[in-house]
């Protein structure tokens, strides 16, 4: 499962629907963390569970440890090595922060986290979560690796390119996505403020390497896809649209 929008749970709430948020893995049975009924904190997962110790390590990832961690990998020393310390903390490859009451807020993947040209790291799923809230928007892939500003590459649903072939449906949609833009680099850090949204005219899928089978970006690919062209589209503050 993925981060739950911000938006989404608001949404909710306004219902007057409560909706917990929960963090665990595979390699934990799950067993990890969970919002306390009544201390729900947007963005943040909750505390740790029962019997469940929860730390900081190095480069900000998140480490747990509890009678739920795996032993290891099945015949995979060198994974489990990779992943459990020798006195028994699960390396989660997730970054995040917890705070004075002992939540914890995942902010990104290890393994996601770029830096600018500034020295300053940016998370891009958060970023991407907030993005994709936009009706019409089905996936969105913020980079920015040794670049002055973050960008955002977006695909857009099938039925939302189709209504788009009108003209005025274009145009409309883009002063959409300006608004979007703007709404989201508000609640960002100065570093994290993204320049350009980019409209990509072909639909990543599974069959041209650029998601995987569980609709997961590929980023390493999709920075490929597109590195020629990303200079030019990134001196565009706005949105570009991909020829």
């Amino acid at each position: 499962a993925a981060a739950l929008s911000p938006e989404i749970i608001t949404w909710f709430k306004k219902l007057d629907l409560e909706i917990l948020e929960v963090y665990g893995m595979t390699e934990n049975l799950a067993w990890s963390h969970t919002t306390e009924e009544g201390d729900q904190q947007i963005g943040w997962v909750g505390t740790p569970n029962d019997g469940v110790e929860c730390r900081i390590g190095e480069g900000g990832e998140i480490l747990v440890r509890s009678l739920g961690n795996m032993k290891g990998y099945y015949k995979q020393p060198e994974k489990t090595a990779e992943d459990l310390t020798e006195d028994g903390w699960l390396r989660t490859g997730d970054v995040g922060e917890i705070d004075g009451k002992g939540r914890l807020r995942i902010t990104g993947r290890v393994k996601e986290i770029f830096k600018t040209e500034k020295g300053k790291y940016v998370a891009p799923a958060p970023i991407e979560n907030r993005l994709s809230t936009m009706p019409g928007l089905e996936l969105a892939c913020v980079i920015g690796e040794g670049m002055g500003q973050p960008v955002a590459l977006l695909n857009i649903t099938p039925e939302e390119q189709e209504r788009l072939s009108k003209g005025s449906e274009k145009e409309h949609f883009t002063k959409e996505l300006e608004k979007l833009l703007a709404r989201v680099n508000e609640v960002l850090d100065p570093h994290e403020r993204m320049t350009t949204l980019i409209v990509c005219k072909d639909a990543w899928s599974v069959e041209n390497n650029l998601i995987t089978p569980t609709l997961k970006l590929k980023r390493n690919e999709i920075e490929k896809r597109y590195a020629d062209d990303i200079a030019q589209w990134s001196k565009t503050r706005g949105v570009v649209w991909e020829a």
